[in-house]
């Protein structure tokens, strides 16, 4: 390394300017969650289905929600004042490195455990058939247990897919599809045509809605901030009319960055607890089928710098940048990452990029080799700690025109220069 070192040792790093980026703050009280998943619940529509005695399986996934195990334990209340008996079944496809010990750990990390719930967990990786669906007659498979269960009670955020646009994107139609699908469901859906995954997921659900007894849901959106923007209780046939307005209205709440493009994005960390693809593309840009998707911020080059605890070292989505570090690259687990890619498909997502010692010299390569850059004398970067929350970032002094000109942005700091340790990393 000795010799890129040398190359690069002499390029500049723009000063940096700290900012806030201001979106839409309407949410829900975090006193008034519990209250509200229980009144949504409450509707008839729901709460008529649910019996004494009947065992009830609510869905929990590997995606990070802001008040998660307040969410699930609230569910897991009502299932139980309703005289039934409730359990969780993790319902994450192939994440947690496609075993049921993983997947358990991922809710764990979510505080959502037997102890902290009341009752009981199951994960495992079986699955049964329940049916054929109903347009290509392919099998669908979901969790044994849920399969086994006297009713399944869904739990997820809606919020827009990173590799698809359609009807149904991240909500409860894909949780059924391929969360409760396992590594199975998850394998047989990737496995066909990226170009009709979006009709895959509505096919595979309603097959599930109309072979299982799926009693309703609970679907999340969140605000720009990550805080509950909204929380609706559907029934099964809502959420085949429902879901697909839930979705347009995430497009509008999701956080997003107000530059349009830059020539370094700079991503401190990434992660599956920050989305399937490590990274959101609606923010970062990179799409891993930029062919039926497109949006986020357009950089030249993309720097990530290291991963999340609570990935367990899969770094899925490390393949959509250019530069990353060492410190990343040790942390990778190979054993929780290429499970995913199997499963997906997209084995691009972990091809590893240019690994550099350091944070200084991951900046510095990625700054030297932006051709395209509009003025090699002022570069545009940006840095952010996550595609999960950027409302306070940094930008270069070159963005500073484009940041004092938009009303939604606010300046916090004079420019200064980045401050490195001695071993060449970020503060």
């Amino acid at each position: 390394m000795e010799t890129i070192t040398d190359l690069i040792k002499n390029v500049p790093i723009p000063k940096m300017v700290k900012i806030r980026e201001r979106y839409d703050e309407s949410h829900i009280p975090a006193d008034k969650i519990a209250e509200t998943v229980t009144e949504q619940l409450s509707r008839d529509v729901i709460a008529s289905r649910i019996q004494p005695g009947m065992r009830i399986a609510i869905t929990c996934g590997s995606r990070g929600i802001n008040h998660y195990a307040v969410m699930a334990r609230a569910m897991v209340d009502f299932v139980k004042s309703k005289g039934a008996e409730p359990f969780i079944v993790a319902a994450m496809g192939s994440h947690g490195g496609a075993t049921a010990e993983g997947q358990r750990q991922i809710l764990a990390d979510y505080g959502i455990t037997e102890e902290n719930m009341g009752c009981p967990i199951v994960s495992c990786m079986d699955t049964v058939e329940i049916g054929l669906s109903g347009v290509r007659h392919l099998p669908v498979r979901i969790d044994k247990h849920a399969a086994a269960a006297d009713g399944i009670l869904l739990f997820n955020r809606i919020k827009p897919h990173t590799s698809f646009r359609g009807k149904y994107e991240s909500g409860l139609m894909k949780m059924m599809a391929i969360g409760l699908g396992k590594q199975h469901g998850a394998e047989n859906i990737h496995h066909q045509s990226p170009a009709i995954m979006h009709e895959l997921v509505e096919e595979y659900g309603l097959t599930i809605l109309k072979n299982c007894n799926i009693l309703g849901g609970i679907a999340i959106i969140e605000n720009a901030y990550d805080e509950t923007y909204l929380i609706q209780g559907l029934s099964p046939e809502e959420i085949i009319t429902e879901e697909p307005k839930l979705k347009e209205i995430s497009y509008q709440t999701i956080a997003h960055l107000l530059f349009d493009k830059c020539d370094v994005l700079v991503v401190d960390k990434i992660g599956k607890n920050i989305s399937g693809d490590g990274m959101d593309p609606n923010v970062s840009g990179r799409f891993v089928q930029p062919k039926y998707c497109s949006g986020g911020i357009e950089a030249e080059k993309v720097v990530i710098l290291d991963l999340t605890d609570e990935t367990h070292g899969n770094a899925q989505g490390i393949g959509l940048a250019e530069v990353t570090t060492r410190r990343l690259y040790n942390k990778m687990k190979l054993e929780m990452t290429y499970p995913t890619g199997v499963t997906n498909t997209f084995l691009h997502l972990m091809k590893i990029p240019m690994i550099m010692d350091n944070d200084r010299e991951a900046l510095q390569l990625a700054l030297c080799c932006c051709p395209d850059a509009e003025d090699q004398n002022n570069m545009k970067m940006i840095r952010i700690p996550n595609t999960a929350h950027i409302e306070y970032i940094e930008i270069s002094e070159g963005l500073l025109p484009q940041a004092k000109a938009n009303p939604n942005i606010e300046i916090l700091s004079e420019p200064y220069d980045l401050e490195f340790d001695e071993n060449g990393n970020l503060f």
